[in-house]
């Protein structure tokens, strides 16, 4: 079993997995070490007699919506992973599988948000000196982007949104303007992406598609290249 825990874990290493076994999602190793202390809730041990015991927690199934909000509220990722198949007819291990993702930003359930604020996930990216932002509500499809020169501008502009969550280039680790950045949302939860996805051309056909049509000119951003 925990040959198939660690199997799944290697694919979701930036995520605390919650791993269902009957009426439980159940953590190992640091992901229970992490958890335990974020929620507040028992750290056990697996196998307490081997010289090397796996610490575990977990949460019922029953309530672990709540106990996903608070992980949520402290920008953690978490993923989901169910028994896929029916374990009184299975043979040997039940098979399980990640059947989502659930991270700061990309929530639409009323019990996981905050009718009072939006939820904000925020991109930022730099073209020379050029800073551009975007940010998306996806609970009520508010979408914003902008762009300036003044890097100081968009670092205030960013703190004025206060998303829940932030991606960012992958080279943007590189960048001293963003390690500025990534020291004031230090505790914000960051997703780093492959450059190409940034891509000038490609980021603005998907809005294209997105929007269905030909231009972006009656959004007011046709100009726009960073945001």
């Amino acid at each position: 079993m925990i040959q198939q825990y660690l199997s799944i874990k290697e694919a979701y290493a930036d995520t605390l997995l919650f791993y269902r076994m009957g009426d439980f999602y159940e953590m190992f190793f640091e992901d229970a070490e992490v958890a335990a202390k974020a929620l507040e809730i028992t750290l056990t041990s697996r196998n307490k007699k081997d010289n090397q015991p796996i610490p575990m927690c977990g949460v019922p199934v029953r309530s672990v919506q709540g106990y996903i909000a608070r992980l949520l509220d402290r920008g953690f990722k978490v993923a989901i992973c169910d028994q896929v198949e029916d374990p009184a007819v299975s043979k040997g291990l039940v098979k399980r599988e990640v059947v989502r993702v659930v991270t700061p930003g990309m929530i639409v359930e009323n019990e996981l948000l905050d009718e009072k604020t939006n939820n904000y996930v925020l991109s930022i990216t730099r073209e020379d000196q050029t800073v551009g932002i975007s940010y998306i509500d996806i609970s009520t499809g508010v979408f914003r982007v902008t762009e300036s020169g003044d890097a100081s501008a968009m670092m205030d502009e960013a703190l004025r949104i206060s998303p829940r969550e932030i991606l960012l280039s992958e080279s943007s680790q590189f960048d001293p303007f963003f390690k500025v950045l990534l020291k004031v949302f230090s505790e914000k939860s960051i997703t780093f992406l492959n450059d190409t996805i940034f891509e000038y051309g490609r980021s603005r056909q998907r809005l294209l598609d997105q929007f269905r049509t030909i231009s972006l000119e009656g959004f007011g951003c046709e100009s726009i290249k960073a945001g």
